[in-house]
């Protein structure tokens, strides 16, 4: 090794990497991806920021390499990424090619590390402007960071209701054993670092669009010259007698995951709702659990959101570990003893024991402060937002699961998507418009749930779709499902069939329609064709 802890190695001839392929080789010991685009050798990062997904499993398309797992994108050639939910970028090598042989050049310190950040301005005090971003989630915590890496120089405020600095919310049904603190997406001190201030339990009680203006619970106020209303969305509560008995619980915050495993560990547990909380609480909690009984309306868990093929694959296997569902039904009376439930009555007058019962029956937005203003909201208090994230108020941006905005794959119509890889997307879109770049939101969708150590991926929007093409078997619980929307596909599921929905979301991404008929003619162990441009 040099002086300067610079490494160099050969990695492989020059003749054995075909073009478009993604190769895992080893530098010094340390695992490193090596690409092979339009002849051009590129040498990244082999593991994704995001949840170390392997990247040589990805899908490449151009200069766009996407994670298997959870959809996140990079540049090849600078190692920048391009598509959420990975909040950093991947670290590039050097790469020489001599007499015919692949030499990989790196210092052992960007080895060790799987990351890069993003290089980001400082606070300047000359700089009087603020922003102020309500909510302390993904969008907001991706809007502050967008605007130091854009330069922005001003003062950002971070305002939220929760205890704590932003952190991993989908973790909160799928790893129920962790504390707050292993989930945070960044610490107090990167914040701090990056003069982000951070105000917890400061919640947004009223909206003063003219004077500029924001007023919390506490009583105090705070002007800003930009305002991003990020404040997610709250459970919809249950409205039966009885739901105000102690052990009937919502999930929405990291204290809620834990007392909720608390409590039903060894007890009866219900759980009202059968889509993302409550399946995944079903199967984090099975084996935990005495007993688990999901209780929904429609005729099968997922069905909204997924369809009834993957519904049906989902309940079967979390039938096989013993969870008990009762579906076209819902519960109309919860009873109980000294002030706990203890019994769950459904529709149909079956009763079921019941010491917890978890409530996942849908959310809607946290915007009922801004009922009195201007803002302009739908039918169910979604604030309405252009491909901008810009509200109809001047300086006033929206984000995340608060919004409803023009989705492409629905050929503009609106829609709330409740999840983190799009409401990262909206705040960094949001900041750049801030900073008045005229960036419009282009993303695709993508979120996954995991059950029993497996994950089914989706990509795209399915809002109306009128068909599918099922690839693969969904008994041996390895498919790919595509959603079909007059004619096309607008979106796709899979299990068990990595990265073909990494693939199908970077097709989508690039604008090319997939026909039905090409979804029928797929390979679903090799689908080239869908990749051409």
């Amino acid at each position: 090794m040099d002086c300067d802890d610079t490494v160099t190695a050969e990695v492989c001839k020059e003749e054995d990497i075909g073009d478009g392929e993604l190769w895992e080789v080893m530098v010094s010991g340390y695992p490193v991806l090596l690409v092979r685009n339009r002849k051009e050798f590129s040498a990244l990062g082999s593991k994704c920021p995001h949840s170390g997904a392997p990247l040589s499993k990805g899908a490449l398309k151009g200069e766009r390499l996407r994670c298997p797992w959870h959809g996140a994108c990079f540049n090849i050639k600078t190692g920048d990424i391009e598509e959420y939910p990975a909040l950093d970028c991947l670290p590039c090598f050097k790469v020489t090619v001599e007499d015919g042989k692949v030499f990989v050049t790196a210092k052992k310190k960007d080895l060790e590390s799987s990351l890069r950040m993003k290089d980001t301005s400082r606070r300047c005090l000359l700089n009087q402007e603020t922003v102020l971003l309500l909510g302390g989630g993904v969008a907001a915590l991706v809007c502050a960071e967008t605007l130091r890496q854009e330069g922005f120089t001003g003062r950002i405020i971070m305002a939220t209701k929760e205890k704590h600095a932003p952190y991993d919310k989908p973790k909160l049904t799928k790893e129920m054993n962790l504390k707050a603190e292993d989930i945070y997406l960044r610490k107090p001190e990167f914040l701090r670092a990056h003069s982000i201030e951070l105000w917890t339990e400061k919640e947004a009680v009223s909206a003063d669009f003219q004077k500029q203006k924001v007023r919390f619970m506490d009583g105090s106020s705070q002007k800003y010259n930009q305002l991003l209303i990020a404040t997610g969305s709250h459970s919809s509560s249950l409205k039966v007698p009885g739901a105000d008995l102690q052990n009937v619980c919502v999930l929405q915050t990291p204290e809620d995951s834990s007392k909720i495993l608390e409590l039903a560990t060894g007890k009866n547990l219900v759980i009202a709702g059968a889509s993302f909380i409550g399946m995944e609480v079903a199967a984090f909690l099975s084996g935990k659990a005495a007993a688990i009984a999901v209780v929904e309306k429609k005729e099968l868990p997922f069905q909204s959101a997924l369809g009834p093929l993957v519904g049906g694959v989902a309940m079967k296997m979390l039938q096989n570990k013993g969870v008990k569902f009762y579906m076209k039904t819902e519960l109309c009376e919860l009873k109980g003893k000294d002030g706990k439930v203890t019994e769950a009555v459904l529709a149909s007058g079956e009763k079921l024991p019941a010491d917890v019962v978890v409530v996942g029956i849908g959310a809607f937005p946290s915007s009922a402060f801004l009922k009195d203003t201007s803002i302009a909201r739908d039918n169910r208090g979604a604030i309405l937002v252009d491909l901008h994230m810009q509200t109809n108020i001047p300086k006033v941006f929206a984000a995340g699961d608060v919004v409803s905005f023009p989705v492409a794959l629905l050929h503009g119509e609106r829609s709330s998507i409740h999840h983190q890889q799009v409401a990262e997307a909206h705040g960094h879109v949001a900041a750049l418009n801030m900073l008045k770049k005229g960036k419009e939101l282009h993303t695709v969708p993508f979120f996954w749930t995991t059950m029993l150590g497996k994950s089914i991926r989706y990509a795209g929007c399915g809002n109306g779709y009128t068909d599918t093409v099922v690839k693969g078997s969904l008994e041996q619980q390895k498919f790919l499902i595509f959603y079909i929307r007059d004619g096309f596909v607008t979106a796709a599921a899979s299990l068990n069939c990595d990265p073909m929905v990494a693939l199908i979301a970077e097709v989508l991404y690039s604008g090319r329609q997939i026909s039905k008929e090409e979804a029928e003619a797929c390979d679903i162990c090799n689908i080239p064709s869908l990749a051409e441009t």
